[in-house]
């Protein structure tokens, strides 16, 4: 499979069906290869930076970065990405331990990705390949070197090794809770007892997932709407810092504010160093979420008053209009009512932040009996009334989804999508309505 069609492949499964992440704002980037190692076949041998000296405690001939990776220009690649490096400056082994590869070859890909099981695996990488793959790509990376004590690098270094065994190396991926950066985050908090989750654990953000999937999916509209309409309720919770180290780039900024005890309360910063090693030549990393909503509600006020003045020529007799609008209301009724599906069958998989979704009062399976309905309405005057009253109830349920949201439980952010489809739904009814109130046309 090429390198396109594996990339369109997964674009469209995870525009339908994953945020995302998510989605989702979806799936973490990562190398992608046939092979269970990409890169890693060999570590990389460099020249030692510091002799053996012997007696040296253990630990103490290692060296560890925190690698980040800024957002690329792929769907998968939107979040960044990191990795641990860690070099021993004795042999020159020099590898960067990266949890983020998928396979589009994998068996059972597809299949197990809509059912949220998705397997992702870890490998050492390395280090300057790795690099120079990111840098011909365009995307920046910074090493941060780590002030850790000797016995925490060897822990480090000894967990990432045990880490990357093929018994070990895979597991299931969360777009949210479980990724490539959290990863990262709970090793490094592993080997400084707490230290990152007793400083970041209960600090406020007043960010959620949904806040940071907008902001970083935002260059890719299509993309920014697919993982917004599948982000339900979950997504909306206010989350800490400690959680939004899903995101690698928080997690690098993060490192910079922790210190730590070096024993006899000496506290010293954990970031000696950091260097940029690569740098970007795409869109910087957004630093807010944009406010869409005025945008949406004009495109879908045009979109719905199209369906009403489609139904008023249509009822007027044009052949040509009755064909236009026959065909705008199958359209919108199967990509509403699809939609519809997906958010239901994804009650019945592990995608955990795609539940209580309130967008299902706006895109529901009713519309699919539209699809249908619609164009069957042109040529049967006497299902015209059951298609206007048909499209009513839809557009009322949009708007009990209005009322919905009023509730004091409810959190969702869905304005964005109630100004879209909202205006569609009533300008289809609209249009439906005139054209049961116009007297059938004859053919001479």
């Amino acid at each position: 499979m090429t390198p396109f069609r594996r990339r369109l492949g997964f674009a469209l499964v995870l525009l339908l069906l994953a945020p995302g992440g998510a989605g989702g704002a979806g799936a973490r980037e990562a190398p992608t290869s046939s092979s269970p190692h990409p890169l890693a076949a060999s570590a990389q041998e460099v020249p030692g930076d510091a002799p053996d000296t012997g007696t040296a405690e253990p630990g103490s001939e290692l060296r560890v970065w925190l690698v980040t990776i800024g957002p690329g220009t792929a769907i998968w690649e939107r979040f960044g990405h990191n990795a641990l490096r860690v070099l021993d400056t004795r042999t020159g082994y020099d590898a960067s331990y990266n949890w983020g590869i998928f396979d589009f070859n994998q068996a059972d890909f597809v299949p197990r990705f809509l059912r949220g099981e998705m397997l992702y695996m870890m490998a050492p990488f390395a280090s300057e390949p790795m690099v120079e793959m990111y840098r011909s790509a365009g995307r920046e990376v910074m090493l941060q070197e780590l002030d850790l004590t000797p016995a925490q690098r060897l822990e480090l270094r000894d967990f990432a090794e045990r880490n990357a065994l093929p018994g070990n190396r895979e597991y299931y991926y969360d777009y949210f809770l479980d990724n490539c950066s959290t990863r990262v985050r709970d090793l490094l908090d592993r080997v400084l007892r707490g230290a990152l989750f007793e400083q970041f654990g209960s600090a406020a953000t007043g960010t959620s997932y949904r806040y940071h999937t907008r902001r970083l999916t935002q260059p890719d509209p299509m993309l920014f709407t697919g993982m917004d309409i599948l982000l339900g309720t979950p997504g909306d919770r206010p989350i800490t810092r400690w959680a939004e180290m899903f995101i690698p780039m928080t997690l690098r900024d993060a490192a910079r504010d922790v210190s730590v005890d070096h024993g006899g309360g000496v506290m010293r910063p954990l970031v000696i160093s950091e260097e940029i090693v690569a740098e970007s030549r795409v869109a910087s990393e957004p630093e807010q979420a944009p406010r869409w909503w005025p945008w949406y509600l004009v495109l879908g006020i045009l979109l719905g008053t199209a369906m009403v003045w489609g139904g008023r020529t249509a009822a007027a007799g044009g052949r040509l209009a009755r064909i236009a609008f026959g065909t705008a209301g199958a359209v919108w009724g199967l990509a509403a009512g699809f939609s519809g599906l997906i958010l239901v069958l994804v009650l019945f998989t592990d995608h955990r932040f795609m539940v209580w979704n309130e967008n299902l009062f706006l895109l529901n399976p009713v519309s699919l009996v539209l699809a249908v309905l619609v164009p069957l309405a042109l040529g049967r005057p006497s299902l015209r009334p059951v298609a206007s009253s048909l499209a009513l109830v839809v557009a009322l349920l949009g708007l009990a989804g209005i009322l919905a949201g009023l509730a004091p439980f409810a959190i969702q952010q869905n304005a964005l999508e109630t100004a879209l489809f909202l205006p569609i739904h009533a300008g289809l009814w609209g249009g439906l309505k005139a054209l049961a109130g116009s007297p059938p046309v004859h053919a001479r």
